[in-house]
């Protein structure tokens, strides 16, 4: 029950931080505004890790390297402190070199709930309040995803957009299909 209790705490924190450097590193990457409640809230939750670390791994390509590295990083350490309680068996470094792989498939798997997350709640609040405050924000993570779809689907009888939906069962195919083909191989390198 301590043991269950303990991975909930592991899951909510490391949970948070993978997922806010996950956020921060999405809206750098798509140029989506910072001057909103979220962005703002972002900033703060991470640059006390973010503003150090750009010293040493700066950006490159128009990608916030360091941000990607500490979403990676806060992934790893999350599946080693559960491997740890668990008793995953020790922390060598064959296990740590497969954590260090499995951390990628699951920042990989993070990115997409996070694309399924933002599509979502960007379609609710388009019919619910089209001005809101992120409206900015909810554009522009998922204009890039949405608008090649807007192109091949236009919108039924001139009112009903069908994009979100197709990149949403998109996104769960990616994760169903060459997501969990990745962990398989990822497993089976272990064996």
């Amino acid at each position: 029950m301590i043991g269950q209790a303990l991975k909930f705490l592991l899951d909510t924190a490391f949970g948070l931080l993978t997922y806010a450097f996950l956020l921060r590193f999405a809206m750098q990457w798509l140029r989506a505004p910072f001057r909103n409640p979220v962005g703002q809230a972002l900033t703060a939750l991470t640059d006390w890790a973010v503003k150090p670390l750009r010293r040493v791994l700066p950006g490159f390509g128009g990608l916030d390297w360091s941000t990607l590295f500490l979403a990676w990083l806060a992934q790893f350490l999350w599946l080693l402190c559960v491997a740890l309680l668990l008793g995953g068996g020790g922390t060598g470094g064959a296990v740590v070199a497969t954590l260090a792989l499995f951390a990628v498939v699951e920042l990989l798997k993070s990115a997409l709930w996070l694309l399924i997350v933002v599509v979502f709640v960007q379609a609710i609040l388009s019919w619910v309040a089209p001005g809101g405050p992120i409206a900015g924000l909810l554009n522009a993570l998922t204009y890039r995803f949405l608008a090649p779809i807007r192109r091949l689907v236009p919108p039924l009888g001139g009112t009903l957009d069908l994009s979100a939906l197709i990149v949403i069962v998109l996104a769960q195919l990616a994760l169903m299909l060459p997501v969990q083909w990745l962990e398989a191989l990822v497993a089976g390198a272990i064996r």
